[in-house]
């Protein structure tokens, strides 16, 4: 039997992604900052850089003064809501000729900087059209946001589209290059990122320049979860690589998925600490900045981006800053095949995919088609492998069986990573604010659930039609024994079952109540 599917082979791993096993120091500027290596993973492959050159000090000292509270402890232009008429009085000149000084060589931008270009007027675009639902918010918590600035003026827009084009991403705050994954620097470089102590904001919106602040928290937080993820790249490309070239040597597939898993055990440990680092109560305060146009009732009629290649009459619609724009579970979901359900709810899920950095898409578009191409969910889980098909020992059926409990494994690793994100989302939000929609513009109870009930779904069917259950419930009826690998998986789909049944009544409660 053939693990490899019809349709041509997608070309060598190497030629697609040539950096994937280089050293960070020799990739250069030229190249995307978020280049993705098998060290690095989905961080950006170098430190981001701080501070722009000094022919845009015009727009960084906006911004050194731009938040509620600055890194001196004193309150920012927001804080007295002075932003607005700031950039309006004329302070802020259009820069965007000078982005053509961020260059390598003729040919070639610094993509570094262009990237931290990006988000630095990113961050200043969110401020300046939210900072009118800050100061409705912030002067009644329960009157809502009111309404954001309708119209994005030249000085910022044209950077701001020039930066987004040039990097291939829409034009607005994004969770990696902007908010999170290019948001921050080391106290100590010798140390790396995953010390968290080690790590401090560039940017912040609120106290975020307070490393002790539930604003750094939350978005520190995810960088430290991030800085994982080397090997669980390097697990899924060795997962695909044996399945494709050796599939019967099920040892080196078992030594993928074990890479994987434990680089899976510390990003979720890492997301637990968020509990500590970012307090719930203080989430829905500097939220206000980082929602986004697309499905929000503070911009009913979108936003103008004056001088751009948009024009100044076409309203624009983005989504705002979301974790769910991160690149983790998608990897694990296109490598494990989760189908999800066609509805509109997975038309959300398909749109945020234009907000990730190029390269994070470009790898994510290729682990989707080479798991297809080698049939990654039927090697591990298939009633049919080869060993069996060749009439091979019961050894080779006790590989199979442990490749099935390793992809139940992973899978659970993926409903308790978006398990987590379910709590978090019910804690911080949705028991604290009425507004219906996340900051990426899906609604706020029913998004998170459609993925959640997809992966459940896939963990019941595998472990039913692989024939995993039967065994598992023969040996613990039959009294005869179960290894900690059956028993593990009976205990993951014990509990799969009932935060399933959990789920399902928190979900009709939270839309009862909110007339959903």
């Amino acid at each position: 039997m053939s693990y490899l599917a019809d349709a041509p082979p997608l070309p060598p791993l190497s030629t697609l992604f040539p950096h994937l096993h280089s050293d960070a120091k020799n990739i250069p500027p030229s190249t995307d900052p978020f280049t993705i290596t098998t060290t690095t993973g989905f961080l950006p492959c170098r430190t981001p850089l701080r501070r722009l050159p000094a022919q845009f000090d015009a727009m960084s000292d906006i911004l050194d003064e731009m938040p509620i509270m600055k890194a001196d402890g004193t309150p920012g232009l927001v804080a007295k809501f002075q932003l607005g008429p700031l950039i309006e009085s004329g302070k802020l000149p259009d820069l965007t000729s000078c982005i053509d000084d961020l260059r390598v060589s003729k040919d070639e931008y610094d993509l570094e900087a262009i990237t931290a270009l990006f988000r630095d007027y990113s961050f200043l675009a969110s401020a300046y059209l939210l900072e009118p639902c800050w100061e409705s918010w912030s002067k009644d918590n329960n009157a809502g946001y009111g309404l954001g600035r309708p119209v994005l003026p030249r000085c910022i827009a044209s950077p701001l589209v020039k930066a987004a084009d040039i990097l291939d991403i829409p034009p607005f705050m994004s969770y990696a290059a902007s908010y999170a994954l290019y948001n921050y620097h080391l106290v100590d470089s010798g140390l790396g990122a995953g010390v968290y102590e080690n790590l401090r904001l560039i940017r912040a919106f609120e106290h975020g320049l307070d490393p002790k602040s539930s604003e750094a928290g939350f978005i520190l937080t995810h960088v430290h979860m991030v800085q994982e993820t080397g090997p669980l790249i390097q697990g899924a490309t060795d997962l695909l690589s044996t399945i494709e070239k050796s599939p019967a040597d099920t040892d080196a597939a078992v030594s993928a998925f074990r890479t994987m898993l434990t680089a899976m055990k510390r990003i979720e440990e890492h997301m637990e600490q968020m509990w500590s680092h970012s307090l719930p109560k203080d989430y829905i305060s500097y939220r206000t900045f980082i929602f986004g146009i697309t499905s929000q009732s503070m911009f009913p009629d979108g936003v103008i981006y004056e001088g751009t290649r948009y024009g100044d009459d076409k309203p624009l619609y983005f989504r705002g800053e979301s974790g769910a724009n991160d690149s983790i579970i998608p990897l694990l979901d296109h490598l494990l095949e989760i189908p999800m359900p066609s509805n509109p709810l997975t038309d959300i899920l398909k749109d945020f995919r234009q907000y990730r950095p190029k390269p994070h898409r470009e790898f994510l578009a290729w682990v989707m088609s080479k798991s297809g191409e080698v049939g990654v969910k039927e090697y591990c889980t298939g009633t049919k492998t080869k060993e069996k098909d060749d009439n091979s020992s019961s050894s080779s059926e006790s590989s199979a069986l442990l490749l099935t409990t390793l992809y139940l494994k992973l899978l659970e690793h993926v409903r308790s990573f978006r398990w987590r994100h379910w709590m978090f989302a019910r804690e911080y939000i949705i028991k604290r604010t009425p507004h219906p929609t996340a900051t990426g513009g899906s609604p706020i109870v029913t998004w998170l659930p459609n993925q959640l009930f997809a992966v459940m779904d896939l963990m019941e069917s595998v472990y039913i039609e692989s024939g995993l259950k039967g065994i598992v419930e023969s040996r613990e009826v039959g009294g005869t024994g179960q290894s900690p690998e059956f028993k593990a998986v009976k205990e993951i789909m014990d509990n799969a079952i009932m935060q399933r049944e959990k789920l399902d009544k928190e979900v009709k409660k939270f839309c009862s109540e909110r007339g959903a």
